[in-house]
């Protein structure tokens, strides 16, 4: 019997030192500033300094003399998700992209505390030192709720809101258990304790293949681009805190006090935000119009960049043509 315990417990230390050494293996160091900003810093990056110690990477594209645009992308995102719609509507628009804090390129000091109401108060510190005048604001998913919080606590400031596949609709609660596998990791502590070092390559690909919907569109360059992005110094530990974060107590009477002239644009196929919170959006607030795309998944500005570049164009050119009320 004293064989058979000695022999087990010989078996289960070689089992937790394989698990410790394969741990161990997935490890993955942190990225330098530097050395991301070269390569996914454009040639010649943008900085803004702002109060806190952040540090906002952004770009200002397209035409300088046309209306302004503001565009602000989803969680774990960055400004290259945008790129396909500056490239449509850049002869005509002046459009800025930013990287939120924890996100991209943009640095922010340890101990950073995120969350999306102060995401928007940067949105539009960005654009006022830009000097933009009233903007069109953008948002793509975490970056949608963003984007109406700008609508809601800077309304003077707005000319236009666009919800593209837009969270933040307060009434749903969905568990973690739903969507993608890096989700449900995130859901659980013990696995928000176990990925914050790994290399989670493998699961950003599955997100990101739930997310675009078409295999093809998720090429290795990408799933390079959102995981090295990931590893920026800090930048793992806000997205952590976002994901652990308390939700805004916005009601659905929040939204009908947005007069802001509205575009809501849903995949119809959204894995990750489903097509009845589009619906519920464009329901609530006052003159919203809704453009569904069925087969479509959570990012239709890269997924069908053509199509749903033309609509916001249309959007866009019927604002620039209004009269513009006082502020």
């Amino acid at each position: 019997m004293k064989s058979l315990v000695r022999i087990g417990a010989i078996v289960l230390a070689v089992v937790v030192v394989a698990a410790a050494i394969g741990y161990a293996s997935l490890l993955r160091p942190d990225i330098p500033y530097a050395a991301l900003e070269g390569k996914y810093g454009g040639g010649a990056p943008r900085f803004m300094d702002l109060p806190g110690g952040l540090h906002i990477h952004y770009r200002d594209q397209g035409n300088p003399a046309g209306p302004p645009v503001v565009m602000v992308h989803g969680f774990s995102a960055s400004i290259h998700a945008w790129e396909p719609w500056v490239a449509h509507l850049g002869h005509d628009y002046r459009i800025v992209t930013l990287d939120l804090p924890g996100h991209g390129l943009t640095r922010a000091p340890a101990g950073y505390q995120p969350n999306t109401t102060v995401f928007a108060d940067i949105v539009d510190q960005v654009a006022q030192r830009l000097k933009l005048g009233r903007y069109v604001v953008v948002g793509n998913s975490m970056g949608g709720a963003v984007a109406w919080k700008v609508v809601v606590r800077h309304p003077d400031a707005v000319r236009g809101l666009v919800l593209v596949d837009a969270a933040g609709w307060p009434e749903e609660k969905r568990a973690h258990g739903d969507g993608p596998l890096v989700f449900k990791v995130l859901g659980s502590a013990l696995g928000r304790l176990m990925i914050r070092g790994i290399d989670t390559r493998s699961m950003a690909a599955d997100g990101l293949k739930d997310a675009y919907i078409d295999p093809a569109l998720v090429t290795p360059a990408l799933v390079d681009r959102y995981v090295e992005l990931s590893r920026a110094p800090g930048h793992r530990d806000i997205l952590l805190a976002i994901v652990t974060g308390h939700p805004g107590q916005e009601t659905r009477a929040t939204f009908r006090t947005i007069h802001t002239p509205t575009l809501v644009m849903h995949g119809m196929e959204d894995r990750l935000i489903p097509f009845t919170d589009g619906q519920a959006f464009a329901a609530a607030i006052p003159g919203a119009r809704l453009v569904a795309y069925p087969g479509v998944g959570h990012v239709p500005m890269e997924q069908i960049p053509d199509r749903s570049a033309a609509d916001l164009k249309t959007f866009l050119d019927s604002l620039a043509n209004a009269p513009v009320p006082s502020a």
